[in-house]
Order: structure tokens, then sequence, then C-alpha cells
């Protein structure tokens, strides 16, 4: 997908579903989508999204105990919930529960596909406040790139490419530790506020599509090294 952000989609309808799958893609935006409120946490912990869409009604768990455990974990995935009830109160018990924002069905499939952008740009800015609002924004070195926290840029070799939120929050909290092995259960702590659920597929994607941003990849990393058994580390010096 060619902007990299990944959305996870719990809606049980199988036309919404199918239906927001094109849209989404259509975008260029990557999916993942579960049917059932039971399982759409399990899901959210194996695929890391940048962004979740969770309908209210679901089988098995409704939308705000969904939301309101993935909370109460600490999860700092953004949150857009689809309900197709309109009273004020609903509305407020879904903001309560930790979502970012709502969508009310019968919804504009533009509304929807321009309220996620706005909240995945709220999430840079969040990331700007968060990651050193008091220091000037400034451009480190890793490996062979240069990348820029402002811009969300990151050039090489006379070229540059976008970085998404995640893989900027990523690679910003291994810069900061550099030298030190990580984890990866201390990894998706830091930079997903989710709990490990017995895989770390796209964690794995995630830091490989880094390697090959910084001009890493191949059998021997030279910069961002796998430790087998335990996580990553960011060589000390670089940067």
């Amino acid at each position: 997908m060619k902007n990299g952000i990944k959305i996870v989609m719990v809606e049980d309808d199988p036309s919404i579903q199918f239906g927001l799958k094109e849209v989404f893609a259509g975008e260029g935006y990557e999916t993942a989508v579960c049917g059932r409120g039971d399982e759409a946490e399990q899901l959210i912990g194996v695929e890391l999204p940048d962004l979740i869409i969770l309908d209210v009604m679901l089988p098995g768990k409704n939308g705000y105990e969904i939301c309101k455990n993935l909370r109460e974990r600490k999860c700092r995935i953004p949150i857009l919930m689809l309900t197709a009830k309109g009273q004020e109160i609903d509305k407020v018990v879904g903001l309560d529960c930790g979502a970012d924002d709502y969508v009310t069905k019968p919804f504009g499939v533009q509304e929807l596909v321009a309220r996620v952008r706005a909240l995945l740009r709220r999430c840079e800015r969040n990331l700007d406040e968060d990651g050193g609002g008091k220091q000037p924004a400034r451009t480190f070195r890793v490996g062979l790139a240069d990348i820029d926290e402002k811009k969300y840029e990151i050039y090489r070799d006379g070229e540059s490419a976008r970085l998404t939120p995640k893989e900027m929050e990523l690679l910003k909290f291994f810069h900061q530790h550099r030298g030190e092995v990580m984890s990866r259960d201390k990894i998706l702590d830091a930079v997903w506020g989710i709990q490990y659920y017995g895989t770390t597929r796209t964690l794995d994607q995630c830091v490989a599509q880094l390697r090959r941003k910084i001009g890493d990849a191949g059998s021997s990393p030279q910069y961002l090294k796998t430790v087998h058994g335990v996580g990553y580390c960011l060589e000390e010096g670089e940067g």
C-alpha cells in the first residue's frame, strides 16, 4: 500500500465490511477486518494498526466494551466508532469509553475518509508534542539516512520517503535507546501501548520496512539489528 498505514475495521455487516475495504484500499490504506466483538482485541494485538474503526453493535462483545478494555490497557491507537444510534447520550458514552471520534450510520463514505485522515493528522500533532514540544524540531541520523522529525521525511542518497506516524514513533524510540537491546514486549508497550498477543509479525514487518528506508535491508543489517529471542537493538553511535 502506498502510504503504509493500516486500519483495523470491526464491523459485522458483510456489505459494509466489503465497501469499507474497497474504499480504504482505494485510498492507499492497508486493511484488516473482524466481524465479532469477542475476536476484535486479539486481531488488534496481532495487526498493530495505526487506526481502529469500531462498530458499536457487534456479536460477542459490543464496541463500548472493546474501546474501554483497550484504553484500560493503555492502548493508544486512535479509535473511530460507528453507531446506528443518533442520540447524544450514545455518542457521549462512546467518547467516555475512550473513542477519539464517531460517525453515525448511515454515513457518507467521503465524510468517513475525511474523519480518518483528520484523526491520523491529529495523531501526528500529538506525537510531535509528546516527543519534545519544548525542543525545536531537528533532524537525526540513523544508518545512511537523515530523519526529519517535523516533516515525517527520511532522506537517503538524494531521495526522500515518507514515514507513517507509527514508523516515526518506532524510529524515534530506537534512536532514544541506541545501544540498548529492546524486547518486543517493551517496544509494543512503548510505541503501540498494546498487549502482546503471541505474535510479532506486524512489528517485524514494520522493522523490515524501516530497514529498507534507512538503507539497512539485507540478510545482515548493520544498524538496526535483530537480537534473536529478545527483540531489536539500534547500534550505538548511529545518529
